[in-house]
């Protein structure tokens, strides 16, 4: 049994970029960009009018008095106009380009009419109301870097440079398997000695909102149906996420059939509480989380192992929350301890966590009322008000 440092640090050293490919615009938010993104041109391409008004000379302007006529109007797509008398003005739209002969604009809004004439009725300075061209970002420099998680944002971006294709880290193809004949589907009515699959539906739906379709999968207690089934799964995905079969059970049949099947184990067993059983192994690309059955400790294992070895796999970050104990923390056994708890913030802007035990590794009902895991390490007997730990959120806290 190894220590959970020691597991982490192995999980992570496993991850390997798993290629490019290219998507569309419309499907590249929530993808890892595998190319950084230029600017094809200027950031504004021309000097730009910000506001509806007339565009005019400063020079030409002396005082409230001085009339400017209306010489044209340039609505925003149209060619750049020229001001052919310093003395007039051109009516202008926001996003137009700026008129040759003009440096200025003067809004609408600060402005009376007579007739075909305008006067300006405010103060005024030289270059208002213009985005110069460039201002913003120079031909050729790096918009958006390699590893940038795509948000709708930079699709923005993404399609102001004429991207319609886009190079994108792989997302790697999951399976989420379950196994256990005690295990029924959804929709039927398990008998007494039965219970419904749940643990795939989970993982499933939290591997969703980190932008990860997966796949489902069942498989029924025989060890040469697993074999087999685990064998063509192997086929089309590169990592299994494994629900059950990994204790010391005699129908606890997958630890045995992976390492049958070619897999390196790299651990079984992590001193930890729940999820102690966690088996996890490598064949090449392939990789296989191998969870405890129980649901708390699936839920625990997932966030303490898979997110951290995905988001190193995509080039990803990954997000740290310390939290503090708002109560005294007990806990003997001499494991690490995924505590769950409810975090809320303080006035001076901390994060606090208050633990609750919950029923055990079954209860799943207990974490819906949480919304993550402190994690309290090996050693201690008691965790103290005021200490500060690590936090695992169930969920995005902050959106």
């Amino acid at each position: 049994m190894i220590h959970v440092d020691e597991a982490l640090k192995l999980v992570l050293d496993s991850s390997s970029e798993l290629g490019i490919e290219v998507v569309n615009l419309s499907d590249a938010i929530g993808r890892f960009l595998a190319e950084d993104i230029y600017a094809d041109r200027p950031i504004p391409p021309f000097d730009r009018v910000t506001m509806d008004g007339i565009a005019i000379l400063h020079a030409s302007y002396k005082d409230r008095t001085t009339p400017f006529r209306i010489e044209a109007i340039g609505p925003a797509g149209s060619p750049q106009l020229t001001l052919m008398k310093p003395e007039n003005c051109i009516e202008i739209m926001t996003g137009a380009s700026l008129p040759k002969g003009t440096d200025t604009i003067i809004r609408y809004e600060d402005l009376e009419r007579v007739e075909d004439t305008f006067y300006i009725q405010s103060e005024i300075s030289q270059g208002q109301n213009v985005h110069h061209k460039g201002s913003d970002h120079e031909e050729g420099v790096i918009l958006l870097h390699r590893g940038l998680e795509i948000k709708a944002i930079d699709v923005n971006i993404l399609a102001s440079v004429g991207k319609t294709k886009i190079s994108v880290l792989k997302m790697p193809k999951v399976a989420v398997i379950s196994s256990g004949d005690e295990l029924v589907e959804v929709d039927q009515v398990p008998k007494d000695y039965q219970v419904r699959k749940s643990n795939v539906y989970m993982i499933s739906a939290r591997l969703r909102q980190l932008n990860l379709p997966s796949q489902t999968f069942h498989f029924k207690d025989d060890e040469e149906g697993i074999l087999n089934e685990v064998e063509r799964v192997l086929e089309e995905f590169d990592v299994l996420l494994m629900s059950g079969g990994v204790s010391k059970g005699k129908f606890d049949f997958i630890p045995a059939i992976l390492e049958k099947l070619g897999f390196e184990k790299l651990f079984h067993r992590v001193a930890q509480r729940p999820g102690k059983p966690f088996w996890f192994g490598k064949k090449g690309k392939k990789t296989v989380f191998a969870f405890p059955g129980n649901p708390v400790s699936t839920l625990a294992c997932f966030h303490k192992y898979f997110i951290p070895w995905l988001h190193k796999t995509l080039g990803k970050d990954q997000p740290q929350l310390n939290v503090v104990l708002s109560e005294d923390v007990s806990f003997k056994p001499n494991l690490t301890y995924f505590a769950q708890a409810m975090v809320a913030q303080g006035e001076d802007g901390r994060y606090f966590a208050k633990v609750r035990h919950g029923k055990g590794s079954g209860d799943i009902v207990s974490p819906s009322m949480m919304n993550g895991f402190v994690e309290l390490p090996q050693g201690p007997e008691l965790y103290k008000a005021g200490e500060m730990y690590r936090f695992m959120p169930f969920y995005p806290l902050f959106k």
